[in-house]
């Protein structure tokens, strides 16, 4: 039978490797989880005119370049177009001051955050994450067999870089979100080096980016550049408006992107995406236009719940965590019936809820509604309500064996 050459050589040789995993993964019930997975809706169907804040998706969605981008190439849908893909690494790589060859696409940076804990846990090697924090990894954590660390944040929401190396020595992954999900916190440059200076020999440091663009953070990249131990994990998914259209990298050096990629079929990107990603990096009014705004909403949302005497966990992202004094699964039923679709609850923070930021009149309708449910809870007429809509509203299935 002659060779298949429309598989590049390292996806032939670890074909069999890969398959093996996908029937383990398979078979404890692995997908690849995002937002609205781990939120675990039934059906995720909205009434009319509903205002939807509750997956940290972006409103404005797509830039206008990338709209027409995506509609402009989808006559070559026929085609793979994996030029296409190579095109957008070597722009994004220019921009980053990175060789071309520390930069993998993906569809999203879901898969490369469940590949890289994959790769880099066992049954003797733990998976580290903060507590509350992006759960995704947890689920391949399982499918790994490794035991599964949770730390709490520092008292300014941080990640507590000392207690996560204290509480596992036996590590194969830190996974750092900075901004942080749910907290929209950020961890300090500084504090991400002394985890990757402090770490156990062997083992990877994977920042997640997803958030960076809403904040005036300081980038890992540097890290990448001087060849560290670390992947950067960056999505299309939020400032630049394409959940639904999932384009990613995965960011680090070429030995440490080729463990990952044993995980990794071969499948090329959705060419729309990839026409929309690099029509949003050539706009570069894009990201400081959607920071500015975003963090314009965000903060007149604080000063108004801060007036009214709400407690909420100040953020430097497009989410925050807005504490219920009560119940918050009790909250985010009474919000729906007014049309309101809040986030979910993280278990160590029972009352407390994750807001996304939306637009202004968005978040104007939220702020009603809020009230008067505040009211209602304060006069005892607050029913319990365990589900709405076959939405799991007592938080995500994950729970740690630490």
């Amino acid at each position: 039978m002659p060779q298949d050459r429309s598989l590049p050589a390292q996806s032939r040789r670890s074909f069999l490797q890969l398959s093996t995993v996908a029937a383990v993964a398979a078979a404890a019930g692995f997908p690849v989880m995002t937002e609205p997975l781990l939120a675990r809706p039934a059906e995720r169907r909205f009434p009319p005119n509903a205002v939807v804040i509750d997956s940290n998706e972006n409103p404005l969605g797509p830039a206008a370049g990338a709209r027409e981008a995506a509609v402009a190439i989808v006559a070559q849908g026929g085609r793979y177009s994996t030029w296409l893909t190579e095109d957008l690494i070597r722009n994004f790589a220019a921009m980053e001051g990175l060789k071309p060859e520390y930069i993998a696409a993906f569809p999203g940076s879901s898969e490369p955050l469940h590949y890289s804990v994959l790769a880099f846990t066992s049954p003797s090697r733990s998976y580290v994450t903060a507590d509350p924090g992006y759960e995704a990894g947890m689920y391949a954590a399982k499918v790994s067999g490794a035991r599964i660390v949770k730390t709490a944040l520092t008292k300014t929401y941080a990640h507590d870089v000392k207690a996560m190396l204290a509480a596992a020595p036996d590590a194969g992954l830190f996974y750092v979100c900075s901004p942080n999900n749910p907290t929209g916190t950020l961890t300090s440059h500084a504090d991400i080096e002394f985890l990757l200076e402090n770490k156990p020999k062997g083992s990877l440091l994977l920042v997640d980016e997803a958030y960076i663009h809403f904040s005036d953070a300081t980038t890992a990249l540097d890290l990448v550049r001087a060849d560290k131990e670390l992947i950067v994990l960056r999505t299309f998914s939020k400032i630049y408006g394409m959940a639904g259209l999932r384009c990613g990298f995965a960011i680090g050096r070429p030995d440490l992107l080729d463990r990952i990629s044993t995980y990794k079929p071969w499948n090329p990107m959705p060419i729309t995406a990839v026409a929309a990603a690099a029509a949003s990096l050539k706009d570069a009014q894009l990201v400081p236009e959607r920071r500015r705004l975003n963090a314009s909403i965000r903060e007149a949302t604080f000063q108004w719940l801060a007036s009214n005497g709400y407690s909420f966990i100040p953020s430097q992202s497009n989410c925050f965590l807005l504490d219920t004094q009560r119940p918050a699964k009790d909250v985010i039923a009474a919000m729906a019936e007014h049309n309101v679709f809040i986030g979910r609850i993280w278990p160590v923070l029972p009352t407390h809820v994750r807001i996304t930021v939306g637009t202004r009149e968005e978040m104007e309708q939220f702020q009603s509604a809020f009230q008067l449910v505040m009211k209602a809870a304060a006069q005892g007429r607050l029913p319990s309500a365990p589900n709405v809509a076959g939405r799991h509203l007592d938080g995500p299935l994950v729970r740690s064996n630490a």
